[in-house]
């Protein structure tokens, strides 16, 4: 059975990809993620300056999902260059630089100052809010926007391959990926968390984080995450590559998404429920289901069940 496959240039050893925001910003939590049988690894979110984020607490966890506030802190990018320079002396799997900014210019400067790295792929968050836009909404909820971010980061991307992180709070994320794509997205992540949620101290009758709301991820949005990818895969003719992410646990769950359309499975919260083995165990799992299935490459799995409808329509 053969996990690996190549992906616009990009070698994979297997499908799975420490999630954006997981183990943070240090060459050695990407060093150990794969010793650990990770198929690539995810930078958390890089902003051009440093960024705050939210004050504690900041998350809450339970068997269903999480709910995160932690507000997308980062050192900026003089700590990107260390860690990711201290990286690439012997990249062990491929890096993915995840860049967010509250304007177009600054993922620009951004990703200019990021594929100075050379990263293997650029993943752009475009979820956070859009100062330009007197609403505050995040590019992500916007065609306009996410179009524009797009086309601007791809523009001094090179032969860097961009990624664009996409949101499943907005009225169709069918519509977002089209406009990226319209706009040279070389691809896609979906999705970010959903929400915003909320959770209750039943003793003190407040709100548990601090920021009150936070993004939900976990087990519980994985039917949220899979018709989405499915929206995506369809609105783009399968034609762009698609890292799905929300609420893989088992191998049987990363199926699911190649299925939809994935070609690569981002992981996240099963790294707190089952440890950090847990890549190996997703793919040892995967290759025993495709075993008794009788299917000997992934490539033929992405997008099975388009193929399926197709046959009985």
């Amino acid at each position: 059975m053969k996990l690996s496959q190549t992906l616009l240039g990009i070698e994979f050893e297997n499908p799975t990809v420490l999630a954006s925001g997981i183990w943070g910003i240090t060459a050695a939590s990407w060093r150990r993620a794969a010793k650990c049988g990770v198929g690539a690894v995810t930078t958390k979110s890089l902003w051009l300056h440093e960024h705050k984020g939210h004050r504690n607490p900041t998350i809450i966890s339970t068997e269903h999902w999480t709910l995160n506030a932690v507000g997308v802190p980062d050192a900026g990018v003089e700590k990107a260059r260390e860690e990711i320079g201290n990286y690439n002396k012997d990249k062990p799997v491929p890096l993915i630089a995840n860049i967010i900014a509250e304007s177009v210019e600054n993922y620009v400067k951004t990703a200019e100052s990021i594929l100075q790295l050379k990263p293997d792929l650029l993943e752009v968050n475009i979820s956070c809010p859009n100062i330009e836009d007197e609403f505050g909404r995040p590019f992500a909820c916007s065609v306009g926007d996410a179009s524009a971010v797009t086309k601007a980061v791809k523009a001094v991307s090179g032969k860097t391959p961009v990624f664009i992180k996409l949101s499943p709070n907005v009225d169709s994320i069918a519509a977002i990926a089209l406009a990226c794509a319209k706009a040279g997205a070389d691809g896609f992540t979906v999705i970010n968390t959903a929400g915003p949620g909320m959770a209750i101290d039943l003793k003190t009758r407040m709100p548990i984080l601090a920021n009150k709301v936070g993004g939900i991820s976990g087990p519980a949005i994985k039917p949220l995450a899979v018709r989405c990818i499915a929206d995506v895969y369809k609105a783009t003719d399968g034609k762009l590559p698609i890292i799905g992410t929300g609420g893989v646990m088992t191998g049987e769950d990363a199926i699911e998404f190649l299925l939809a359309g994935a070609s690569l499975i981002g992981i996240g919260t099963a790294l707190a429920d089952r440890g950090e083995t847990v890549f190996r165990l997703v793919c040892d799992e995967m290759t025993a289901w495709c075993k008794e299935q009788g299917v000997k490459n992934l490539n033929e799995l992405t997008g099975g069940m388009h193929r399926e409808i197709q046959k009985k329509s």
